[in-house]
C-alpha cells in the first residue's frame, strides 16, 4: 500500500494549505485502498469557538443520506416487504400530491432515481416529534406535477422523504431509529449521529455560510435543516470514516465488518444499475441508479453522492471493481478545489480514473440563439427569469423565494454563454462554479420547457 502511504502524507501537507487558499475552515478526508484506510482533518469546527477539526470529528453529510436511505429500502426488498415496481400508494395509502393521477400511479422506483416528476425541494418543518417524517408527507397534497411519472430526471428531496415514510411503516419506527438499527449497528459505526442530539455528544463540525461569494465564511445560524427531511439528508453526521465503512459494505456484495450480510449482493448490484440518463449537467452524473449518481470517467465508471446542507459540503466517491473508496467533508467556503483536487488526486492514483476538469467558458463561448430560452421557469425556491437583450447577450435573474429567501439568498443577475447544445454557463463563478443549465424540452410554442440544474424548473411565462 506504498502509494496509499504516499497520498497519505501528501493529504497531511496539502489539506492545510487548500482551507487557507480557499477560505474553508475545516474538513477531514478519509481515503480507502483495499483493507487500508487512511484519514486526516485540518482547520477548525467552528470559527467562534476555534476547535481544531480532528479525524474523528462529525461532519454533516447532506444529501449523501439518500444512498442509506435507498439502502433500507433496499433492506426491505430483500425481506420480501417492498417491491420497487409496486406504487407508493400500495405501503401509504393516504399518498396525495397535487395532480392525483399521478399519485396512484408512482412507484417506489421512480422515487428512488428522481423521476416520480412533482415538486422537490419542500422543507415543510413539522416539528422534532417521532411523527414529523409522517406529518410532512400528509402536507405534499397540493405539490404540484411537473411532468409526467417516469418521463426525465429531477432532483427530488420529497421523494425521499416519501421512502422514509415507506420504511417507517414497514418497520414500525421512526426514521433515525431505523437508520441506527438496520445500519449504524451492522456496520459497527461507533462515531455517527442522527440529528444534533446525538451530534453534541462527540465533537461536531458548525456549518458556515458566506454573506456575499467573496465574504469570510461565518458560523451559520443553525446547525441543521429541518427533521422532517431527515430521510433525505436534514441530519445525518458522521467521520469521513464512517462513510467509508458505508462504502465498503457496497463494494464488498453487501457484507459488513463481521462478515454478516447488511445488504444482499443482488440488492447492492442492483442499486448500481442505470435507471435514467440525466441532462449535460456537467457536475452531476451521468445516469442515477437507485440511490447512487453513476459517473462515466476516463478509466472508469465511479459511483457516488454529494451533500450539502447549511454551510456544510460532504463528497463519496467508489471505484467498484477496485476496491477504492475517497470521503471528503468541509464546514464551509469553497469547498470545489478541496474535491478537484483531493478526490481527483485519490481516484487518479489508486483508482485508475479522472475526473472532468469543472465547467468554464470558453475563451469564445459557442454563439447561441437565445430566443428560444425567453421565459420564467419557477419551483418552489426561486424564479428565474430569462432574456436577451439587444445585443444578443443571454441574462438570467434569478429570485429566491421559500426557505431559499429565509436563509439570506439574494436576487442575482449573470450573463449566460454557450457550452455544449443548449447546456449554458454562467459567465461568473458562484463560489468557484461555474453551474451548468441546461435548457430541455419543448412547450409547443418554440420554447424550452424547462430550465434543468438537476432540478427541473418548468416555464410559466413567456
Amino acid at each position: 500500500m506504498a502509494k496509499l502511504t504516499e497520498v497519505g502524507a501528501w493529504l497531511e501537507q496539502r489539506l492545510p494549505e487548500l482551507l487557507s487558499e480557499h477560505k474553508v475552515p475545516g474538513a477531514a478526508v478519509a481515503v480507502m485502498a483495499g483493507d487500508e484506510v487512511i484519514d486526516t482533518a485540518a482547520g477548525v469546527l467552528s470559527k467562534a469557538t476555534g476547535v481544531d477539526a480532528t479525524a474523528d470529528s462529525l461532519f454533516q453529510v447532506g444529501s449523501i443520506t439518500k444512498v442509506w436511505t435507498a439502502t433500507l429500502l433496499m433492506q426491505l426488498v430483500d425481506d420480501g416487504k417492498v417491491d420497487l415496481d409496486a406504487t407508493v400508494r400500495t405501503y401509504l395509502p393516504d399518498f396525495a400530491i397535487g395532480d392525483d393521477d399521478a399519485a396512484k400511479t408512482i412507484t417506489v422506483r421512480q422515487l428512488m432515481c428522481h423521476v416520480a416528476g412533482f415538486e422537490g425541494d419542500i422543507f415543510t418543518d413539522t416539528g422534532t416529534g417521532d411523527d414529523c417524517v409522517e406529518k410532512y408527507v400528509a402536507t405534499l397534497s397540493d405539490v404540484p406535477q411537473l411532468f409526467p411519472p417516469g418521463e426525465m430526471f429531477s432532483y427530488n428531496n420529497a421523494g425521499y422523504c416519501v421512502l422514509g415514510r415507506i420504511v417507517e411503516v414497514a418497520r414500525e419506527k421512526p426514521f433515525d431509529h431505523c437508520v441506527r438499527d438496520h445500519l449504524f449497528t451492522p456496520l459497527q459505526l461507533k462515531y455517527a449521529a442522527n440529528g444534533p442530539y446525538e451530534a453534541i455528544l462527540y465533537r461536531a463540525a458548525v456549518g458556515h455560510i458566506q454573506p456575499t461569494p467573496d465574504a469570510d465564511p461565518e458560523p451559520a445560524p443553525m446547525w441543521a435543516l429541518v427533521r422532517s427531511n431527515a430521510p433525505a439528508g436534514a441530519m445525518l453526521a458522521m467521520r469521513p470514516r464512517d462513510l467509508l465503512a458505508f462504502a465498503r459494505m457496497h463494494l464488498d456484495g453487501g457484507t459488513g465488518p463481521d462478515g454478516n450480510q447488511v445488504l444482499s449482493p443482488a440488492s447492492v448490484k442492483a442499486m448500481q444499475e442505470r435507471q435514467v440518463e440525466l441532462p449535460d449537467l456537467g457536475l452531476m452524473g451521468n445516469a442515477w441508479g437507485l440511490g447512487w449518481e453513476i459517473f462515466d470517467l476516463e478509466g472508469g465508471t465511479v459511483i457516488g453522492h454529494d451533500g450539502g446542507t447549511i454551510g456544510q459540503n460532504a463528497f463519496l466517491r467508489m471505484v467498484p471493481g477496485r476496491d477504492v473508496a475517497v470521503a471528503l467533508c468541509a464546514n464551509g467556503g469553497n469547498p470545489m478545489p478541496l474535491y478537484t483536487e483531493i478526490v481527483g488526486r485519490v481516484l487518479h492514483e489508486l483508482g485508475g480514473v479522472d475526473l472532468p476538469a469543472l465547467p468554464a467558458p470558453q475563451a469564445e463561448p459557442p454563439a447561441v440563439d437565445g430566443s428560444r430560452y425567453v421565459g420564467t421557469y419557477s419551483s418552489t425556491v426561486s424564479d428565474s427569469t430569462v432574456s436577451v437583450d439587444d445585443g444578443g447577450r443571454i441574462w438570467l435573474d434569478s429570485t429566491p423565494k421559500g426557505i431559499a429567501k429565509e436563509l439570506g439568498a439574494s436576487p442575482e443577475r449573470t450573463e449566460l454563454v454557450g457550452w455544449r447544445g443548449d447546456t449554458l454557463l454562467p459567465i461568473e463563478p458562484d463560489h468557484g462554479l461555474h453551474m451548468p443549465h441546461a435548457f430541455v424540452g419543448d412547450d409547443g410554442d418554440g420554447h424550452t420547457a424547462y430550465l434543468h440544474t438537476g432540478r427541473a424548473d418548468r416555464r410559466v411565462a413567456s
